[in-house]
């Protein structure tokens, strides 16, 4: 039997005791038996036969587990499963619910369980089955009724087990322990507060609380679902998946998480009433962000061999993306892997293959080389000596920051010498001949000496050019002149730096000189330099002390007469003698020399002691000029400034002048051009401070003011960014920056603003030819700190210059005939269509405005014209015939049906008149225009009696149009015209049934262009527009009551679909009537609209003030008088219309009344003036008890009037009844009745005592139709791939009535419809891109090459493709791209080679041959 597919682990157990035998053998082992398990680790036996009689050596059974894979939660415990195996089986005679006894210290292996019933505890069998585990927190599994240990690679006998990130024998690398610990505030006033939020994956959460406080846990998942945990008692939570134990002691509350959690937990803790409470933390966090090892990049070069590298990136293990390289520098615990290198493209060249070029690698990851130091000085000036450099491997990166790196990263090319012999030529030796034989005892005549110095030539060639000499060789001048400008520069490598010499230790005569000399290095990064120990340099350290000569000290006088013997006994065999010049005291500006006096032998002409000689015979000093000549020019350098920044890369500057200085021990200084002074000139400036900076607020400007007074707001832009070590900058999220972001919004402009003058637009002229005047009106306003604009008295304005409100205008000269012939009289009208109407039939000339899908005939209004002379055009062409458009016999054009495409401008024309409709579509937010050739033909050819085609008012109206429309509360929703599908058919059924349902309104409303023309210009222009809509439709209703009344415009059908009926949102409209008295049906009431004075001569019953209003939500009616809130009482009341009603008023009502309207987008306000005058209660009357006055008229006849409590009639509803019907259509009934007297007295009295029309007593409500969403089964799971192993299943979702009927999908458009496609898991679409080799580049330079790979969609297990569209989910990688796109240029010329030297040029680094030499072209003229 073969072991079942799962990762196996054998370790071999022995089962019994073995004996050990001589000479006998054992059997092959047999296969291994079926796993006891098959998920959640399992075991598995293999046996073999003893093939002897006797016993054998070593063991007959071996154990491996297996079906190490977790097992789906419904499966539930397998030593539960073992329980409830016995639930079937009588036990003393009665059978039991047997759950499990876990973790039996004496014996883990035996089947011990629990009656839920009675907590019996029994052992039911002597061991469990193969595989179950021991303990329920460990996973030693039981094997044939014995404890064995399992490692956490499954392995039986491991001891390997999970670090605290959960990771098999790991190192702990992977997470970071994080403490803390918090203290509540009761203090702070609030309820609640966060204690820690644990991130995704977390392990070991241990948590106490020590205090009254409560402990609760919200989670919240990758896809932003929350839920929370109250923890109110000790026991296990389930939270996620996520198990949580929960310990309430006496003293403190305990919560450990084992992990790892599946979502973010978020632990929060609600404040008690006591003491604070102190909670202490601790848990694992896993590091979310870590490097990933990339592929090898391309190899270097296409043959012969080559190499290639890898490179890191960082990876997000929540999202499965890679990030910015920034978030795994977050975690000092993560370390960058460091790069492979390994061989590529060993296959030898073809003879014929031109195409072995290196690839241009800086498009990758730039190859590592080595990088050489400067040769060192020789150690010797002649006779062989050595040199000796520093040899590294740099990498450079992609913003050419060349850093040092491993060795091993360069050993693919061969490594520079570091040592190499120097000056190998023979150094100059002296040659002594023999002495030869003395001539005489009397010794030689000083005068016969032969001279001892001459100058001589080495037939030695010296190696070096004379501008590279030693010091040492030249001459003594230009030596000193050298030594003054030889500055040694602190390098990366440690070198000794000497410092600046002293002054001469004496100031006459033969002195020292000191100087210090340091071992330092400069430090790249930040470009600072560091003091080291001497042993740290190498080489030999320069001198620290020189012989010095300044002046020559004055001579000694004779001792005395006493010292004459002496004189006489030196001055027999020695005597003083010159012998030469002393070196010159300066190189260059004029120095002395000092000859040098000895004391010679006379008998030897061998120098001696100075003492042998007689001091007073000392020859006096001999001083000479010597360098005269001017000091050569040299580089004078400043001091380096601060760095310009603290990070990501900085600048230093100092001065750098050519100079000269004339004579030595002067402090004048010549000053002279730069080309007088030896290349290089030293730089001028150095980069610095070269690392990243820390992530900070980028705070931008500040952003324009929004008001210039009364109180603005002004906003900036703040980001959060880093400067990198290359000076780029980088965008971090918000997260990275420390510290709470800076404001980004501030107030301004505090000032308040002055009283200004607005005026309105000029309107047109007062006459349509000759001479007339344009008016305006002006109204003094200001600015309040809620920004809008108050109407306030004029004399606030009165320091203001008062604008012009009239002004001439002069139009063309009047014409006073015309020719007799057809005339067109256009109406000058604007056409707005209200509602949905059967056929629409035009005059054309003006405007017209009308819904889609409308029947249209279009006449002309020519007269004594044959109709069918009369030509079309549209938009300045000829109009034919379409489908849905015909031009009859009679010269008329019919619309079947108006589309979008029909909106323009029509012009009728017989010869000679012409006459212009400009057809726009309600909804459509096309605007008109017209071509100049289109103008041209349309005005090009006009004859008096025509009428020119307003080209500047196509869209004249548009606006006011549609704010009509808002107005009326239409169903059209203009953003969502668009979106109409023109196809269908049963396109105008809801306007059909909203025309049907509604009160009745005009089809076509024709409103006077010069009417809207005064609205648009006017100050009041919504009020007026309100009025002139009440005007229009009035005319079509049945009775006197305005159809725009708000309880008639907010009427709708109730199964409509909200979206369709929602009116617009917008401020409230108070609609103001003609200024008249209207009279109720009984003559004592009278009715008047706000706005309008009111005047009462004679006593009234009642008056009524109406305040009809528009808007969306309906505003809220509030009445005052005289500025104050009104006073209501049993004779002024208000009705559920809004109206104020006043039953007989009287001289105390007298006042200003004022209607305010208000919801959240507005505020209307409208007054009228009560006056009453000519006549008073108690005249010609009789009032009995205050109540009831009446009036004798004649002897017969008496009227009462009420003015009392008592007699006050209103009607009083009572609530709706609850619907007939859930759904489908009902009815709701109340009751309506006419009352009389106080609230809580009220008396039904007789309806013909109540004024107005009787509110209604039913209504429909539920006309939604009973219908539900329903839908089929699933479909298969092979619809597109949308993932990894991720497919579409899709089922039909369609709505339904009670009888199971199809109807359509608008009837359910209320309801929340199921979905109709989800993700599935399939194995088919378990697939992955597989990318092929790149083929050899096309071209070996210049910028046409290229190279291809073949890209294919192939099944991850199978390997077999399939087509492209399947992984699409992921994006695709490149199958091409170019290559070699280094310039063909010739061997040696002078080229750039890496994108960066721009950078270079502009820091001023070219004099560096690391940079020079990949950036020739750049640094040429440097």
């Amino acid at each position: 039997m073969l072991p079942p597919p799962f990762a196996l682990v054998t370790a071999e157990l022995q089962d019994g005791p073995i004996r050990r035998g001589q000479g006998h053998s054992l059997d092959a082992w047999g296969s291994w038996s079926e796993c006891s398990r098959t998920c959640g680790g399992g075991a598995s036996y293999s046996l073999r036969r003893c093939l002897s009689s006797k016993t054998c050596e070593g063991q007959n059974i071996k154990y491996r587990t297996c079906s190490n894979v977790d097992c789906p939660p419904e499966s539930g415990d397998f030593r539960a499963q073992q329980c409830s195996a016995h639930a079937d089986v009588r036990y003393q005679g009665r059978y039991h619910e047997w759950l499990p006894v876990s973790n039996d210290p004496d014996n883990p292996c035996a089947l011990k369980c629990k009656s839920r019933a009675s907590g019996l505890i029994v052992e039911l069998a002597p061991k469990v089955l193969d595989g179950t585990r021991c303990y329920t927190e460990s996973l030693d599994m039981c094997i044939s009724g014995a404890c064995q240990i399992v490692g956490c690679d499954h392995e039986l006998g491991s001891t390997a087990k999970e670090d605290n990130c959960g990771v098999c024998n790991g190192d702990g690398s992977s997470c970071r322990l994080v403490r803390g610990h918090y203290k509540s505030q009761h203090a702070s006033g609030k309820t609640e507060d966060t204690v820690v939020s644990i991130p995704y994956k977390s392990r070991h959460v241990r948590l106490v609380l020590k205090g009254p406080d409560h402990l609760y846990v919200e989670s919240r998942t990758l896809q932003g679902v929350k839920n929370e945990l109250v923890l109110d008692k000790s026991g296990q939570y389930l939270l996620e998946n996520t198990t949580l134990d929960y310990q309430k002691l006496s003293d403190k509350k305990v919560l450990r998480i084992t992990g790892p959690l599946t979502a973010d937990f978020i632990i929060k803790v609600q404040f008690a009433s006591g003491i604070d409470s102190v909670i202490q933390y601790i848990y694992y966090q896993p590091i979310v962000h870590r490097w990933r090892e990339t592929d090898f990049f391309p190899c270097s070069v296409t043959c012969g061999g080559g190499y290639q590298l890898t490179s890191a990136e960082c990876f997000d293990l929540r999202t499965g993306r890679v990030v910015v390289d920034q978030y795994c520098h977050y975690y000092p615990e993560n370390v960058k892997p460091k790069p492979k290198l390994q061989e590529c493209n060993m296959e030898p060249c073809l003879a014929s293959d031109g195409y072995k070029q290196i690839m241009p690698y800086d498009l990758y990851h730039p190859l590592p080389r080595w990088e050489s130091s400067p040769w060192t000085a020789c150690s010797t000036s002649c006779g062989g000596g050595i040199q000796s450099r520093s040899v590294t491997c740099v990498e450079e990166d992609m913003q050419g920051n060349i850093t040092p790196t491993d060795e091993w990263k360069c050993l693919y090319s061969t490594k520079n010498a570091i040592l190499q012999p120097c000056n190998t030529f023979d150094c100059p030796t002296w040659h002594a001949q023999e002495w030869s034989a003395g001539l005489h005892a009397g010794g030689c005549n000083p005068t016969t000496k032969p001279h001892i110095k001459e100058e001589c030539l080495v037939t030695v060639p010296c190696f070096r050019a004379v501008d590279t000499l030693p010091v040492e060789a030249k001459e003594p001048w230009q030596k000193q002149a050298i030594e003054l400008d030889e500055e040694t520069t602190v390098t990366e490598e440690p070198t000794f730096i000497p410092g600046p010499w002293e002054l001469c230790s004496k100031s006459c005569g033969a002195g020292v000189q000191h100087r210090t000399v340091r071992c330092q290095v400069l430090l790249s990064f930040s470009q600072t330099v560091a003091d080291l120990p001497d042993d740290e340099c190498e080489g030999v350290k320069p001198t620290q002390t020189q012989s010095c000569y300044r002046m020559p000290c004055s001579g000694d006088e004779d001792d005395g007469q006493d010292k004459t013997e002496n004189i006489l006994e030196k001055e027999e065999l020695h005597d003083w003698e010159y012998e030469g010049f002393t070196e010159c005291s300066e190189s260059c500006g004029r120095g002395v020399q000092e000859a040098i006096v000895i004391c010679l032998n006379k008998q030897t002409r061998e120098a001696a002691d100075q003492s042998q000689c007689e001091s007073s015979r000392r020859p006096p000093q001999l001083l000479q000029d010597c360098n005269t000549q001017p000091c050569p020019p040299r580089w004078d350098t400043g001091e380096w400034s601060s760095c310009s920044a603290t990070c990501g890369v900085g600048l230093m500057t100092r001065s750098v002048a050519c100079t000269r200085r004339l004579f030595q021990g002067s402090n004048h200084t010549e000053v002279l051009r730069a080309e007088d002074c030896p290349s290089p000139k030293p730089s001028p400036v150095q980069a610095c401070n070269r690392f990243d900076c820390p992530p900070l607020w980028d705070a931008r400007d500040w952003g324009k003011c929004s008001r210039s007074c009364g109180g603005g707001v002004q906003r900036r832009q703040v980001l959060c960014k880093q400067r990198l070590a290359d000076g780029s900058i980088l965008d971090l999220p918000d997260t990275f920056c420390p510290s709470k972001s800076p404001v980004t919004q501030q107030t301004c402009a505090r000032q308040d603003c002055p009283a200004m003058w607005v005026t309105t637009e000029w309107s047109l002229c007062s006459v349509t030819c000759g001479t007339g005047v344009q008016r305006l009106q002006a109204v003094c306003r200001k600015q309040g700190e809620d920004g809008r604009y108050r109407t306030i008295h004029p004399k606030n304005c009165s320091q203001i210059a008062h604008p012009n409100s009239v002004r001439p205008c002069s139009l063309s000269l009047c014409e006073n005939s015309i020719k007799p012939g057809p005339i067109n009289q256009p109406p000058k009208k604007v056409y707005i269509q209200w509602r949905k109407g059967k056929k629409l039939q035009l005059l054309v000339g003006g405007y017209a405005y009308l819904l889609p899908w409308t029947p249209v005939i279009l006449r002309c209004p020519t007269r004594r014209v044959r109709k069918g002379h009369v030509q079309w055009l549209k938009d300045g062409r000829p109009l034919f015939s379409l489908s849905h458009l015909s031009l009859t016999s009679l010269g008329y054009v019919k619309i079947y049906h108006l589309l979008p495409s029909d909106a323009g401008v029509y012009t009728c024309f017989d010869g000679q008149t012409q006459e212009h409709l400009v057809l726009k579509i309600i909804g459509s937010k096309q605007k008109l225009s017209l071509s100049e050739a289109a103008v041209s033909r349309l005005n090009g050819s006009q004859k008096p009696g025509q009428t020119e085609l307003p080209i500047s008012l196509l869209n004249h109206y548009d606006n006011i149009v549609e704010r009509m429309i808002e107005l009326k509360g239409s169903p059209w929703d203009i953003k969502d015209f668009d979106k109409l599908h023109l196809g269908e058919k049963n396109r105008s059924t809801l306007e059909d049934e909203r025309g049907s349902l509604e009160h009745p309104s005009p089809v076509l409303l024709i409103v006077d262009s010069q009417k809207l023309d005064e609205i648009m210009h006017s100050l009041s222009g919504e009020e007026q527009l309100a009025h002139l809509l009440n005007e229009l439709t009035k005319i079509h209703s049945e009775s006197n009551e305005s159809t725009l009344h708000p309880e008639t415009v907010t009427q709708k059908p109730l199964y409509y679909n909200n979206k369709v009926h929602v009116p617009r949102p917008r401020r409230p409209v108070i609609i103001q009537q003609p200024r008249r008295i209207e009279t109720a049906p009984s003559s004592s009431d009278k009715i008047v609209h706000v706005g309008s004075p009111v005047l009462l001569q004679k006593p009234v019953a009642s008056l009524e003030l109406k305040c009809n209003t528009l808007g969306s939500p309906p505003p809220i009616i509030k009445w005052t008088k005289n500025g104050k809130a009104l006073s209501y009482n049993e004779r002024i009341v208000t009705l559920p219309t809004g109206s104020l009603k006043i039953l007989y008023p009287s001289k105390q009502d007298e006042g200003l009344y004022t209607c305010t309207a208000r919801n959240r987008h507005g505020i209307a306000i409208l007054s009228s003036w009560l006056h009453v005058t000519g006549f008073s209660v108690g005249k010609g009357r009789s009032c009995a008890q205050g109540h009831t006055c009446v009036e004798r008229k004649n002897s017969s006849q008496i009227l009462p009037l009420c003015i009392g409590p008592a007699c006050s009639f209103r009607w009083q509803v009572e609530p709706w009844s609850q619907c007939s019907a859930a759904c489908g259509g009902g009815s709701q009934r109340r009751r309506v009745r006419c009352v009389t007297g106080l609230d809580d007295k009220a008396k039904e009295v007789g309806t013909y005592h109540c004024t107005g029309r009787s509110p209604s007593n039913t209504r429909l409500c539920n006309m939604l139709p009973c219908v539900r969403w329903a839908t089929t089964p699933w479909g298969q799971c092979h619809g597109q791939c949308v993932g990894s192993s991720l497919a579409t299943q899709h089922r039909h979702v369609y709505c339904q009535d009670t009888n199971g009927t199809k109807v359509s999908y608008r009837l359910c458009s209320g309801l929340q419809r199921p979905i109709s496609v989800k993700n599935c898991s399939t194995d088919a679409c378990d697939l992955q891109w597989r990318i092929g080799p790149w083929t050899q580049c096309t071209a070996s330079c210049g910028r046409h090459g290229f190279q291809s790979r073949l890209v294919s969609c192939v099944h991850r297990r199978t390997g077999k493709a399939t087509r492209e569209h399947h992984c699409m989910w992921r994006p695709r990688p490149s199958s091409w791209q170019r290559c070699n796109i280094l310039s063909c240029g010739r061997a040696g010329e002078c080229l750039d080679s890496t994108r960066y030297c721009g950078k270079v040029r502009q820091l001023e680094l070219c004099p560096l041959p690391q940079f020079k030499s990949r950036c020739c072209h750049s640094c040429r003229n440097t």
